[in-house]
């Protein structure tokens, strides 16, 4: 303690020294400009030409610099003490949470070996719960609890991800093995069948691909190894390519576009980002009736947060699976998902790349007039993104 007051001491001291001395340096051109003109040459030496005598100015300043001198040695001498006594409650207040701690800290081995053994005998997967009731140990029992219980829940999604994708898995791959079966009976001689075999596969097969590149992006995704790039990105630009792309492969439904005059500019992966706009769009032709409108919007909201949103006119979805629609394999409606040939991926990876684009998303969904799904951006710089 007594190097740290003696330190504090010394720079206070240092500082009383700078203030004088500035202080000094300030009233003597005060006192030469006013008693009689100040004139100063600063090249090739400092000179300065005053009325006033030498030994009348130290005359004058004399007591000034007595008074100094003195608050400087009694500081110096006695500031020490001062220091020391503002200082000792703290330093007691210290002392003090150290031993409580220190004897907060001492865990009887009895205790050790009795939360050990409950542990040991808690079951991972059902839902037991650690109590050794003992009060000093509830803060840690809850702890360990919290902890087994998000352990569960990963291992339940884990789980039900894995049963998801083996059940996507096994559909189209027993549709294949029936095609080739009756390919291998009958297909040789008829020429119908061959050629109902060979669409059904084809389209089977395009179906894993997809299933199997979403797997491996979320795979991916979920290990770390993919990574956004980040450049400047105009949403409303993006919307366009997408509104053109759409209306050039997609007859059956009527698109509209909304876009403002001046660009609607952000920090993303462009790539990234226009894929989720493309699963939007994607969902929404195919929960919207043929002829019906499909409606692209970018912008900016009031607060400056751009946007882009897609709304489609389908049947749209109870409040109660709104939650869920960005689970994975999540379906609020199995017939007719299936109907549609989706995999219950999509929304799932556009909510992983949002969610690293640190964005949002807003769904507005009403029963049988639609649903609209707002992607909104944080308002930040290329730089800040990429750091």
């Amino acid at each position: 303690m007594s190097s740290t007051v003696g330190r504090i001491n010394r720079i206070w001291v240092a500082k009383l020294f700078g203030i004088f001395f500035w202080t000094n340096l300030l009233l003597f051109g005060l006192v030469a400009h006013y008693v009689g003109g100040l004139e100063i040459t600063m090249y090739p030496v400092p000179q300065v030409a005053l009325p006033m005598a030498p030994e009348e100015m130290v005359f004058l300043f004399a007591p000034l610099w007595g008074i100094q001198g003195l608050i400087l040695f009694w500081q110096l001498l006695f500031g020490a003490r001062k220091v020391r006594r503002r200082l000792m409650p703290i330093y007691d207040e210290m002392a003090e949470t150290a031993q409580e701690l220190s004897v907060a800290a001492q865990f009887d081995e009895t205790r050790f070996h009795t939360l050990e053994d409950a542990i040991s005998r808690i079951s991972f997967i059902q839902a037991d719960r650690l109590d050794t009731g003992d009060r000093d140990l509830a803060g840690l029992e809850e702890a360990i609890n919290d902890l087994l219980e998000r352990m569960r829940e990963s291992y339940r999604q884990q789980a039900r991800f894995v049963s998801d994708a083996s059940h996507e898995l096994r559909t189209p791959i027993s549709v294949i093995q029936g095609y080739v079966n009756m390919l291998d009976r009958w297909g040789k001689e008829d020429e119908k069948i061959l050629q109902e075999s060979i669409a059904a596969i084809q389209g089977e097969s395009k179906h894993m691909q997809r299933l199997v590149e979403q797997l491996l992006f979320l795979a991916r995704g979920d290990s770390g190894k993919t990574h956004l790039r980040v450049e400047s990105v105009d949403l409303a630009a993006m919307m366009k390519e997408v509104y053109d792309e759409s209306v050039m492969i997609d007859s059956t439904h009527c698109y509209e576009l909304k876009l403002p005059e001046n660009p609607v500019t952000t920090a993303g992966d462009a790539d990234m980002l226009k894929q989720v706009a493309r699963i939007l769009t994607d969902n929404a032709a195919k929960y919207s009736p043929t002829g019906e409108p499909v409606i692209l919007e970018a912008g900016q909201k009031p607060d400056g947060t751009p946007f882009f949103q897609v709304q489609d006119s389908g049947a749209g979805m109870n409040p109660e699976d709104v939650p869920h629609i960005f689970e994975r394999f999540y379906r609020s409606d199995s017939s007719r998902t299936k109907s549609t040939g989706g995999t219950g991926l999509g929304l799932a990876i556009a909510k992983w790349i949002i969610d690293r684009h640190g964005g949002h998303f807003d769904v507005l969904t009403w029963e049988e007039l639609g649903t609209r799904i707002t992607v909104k951006l944080p308002v930040r710089d290329v730089v800040e993104v990429g750091e």
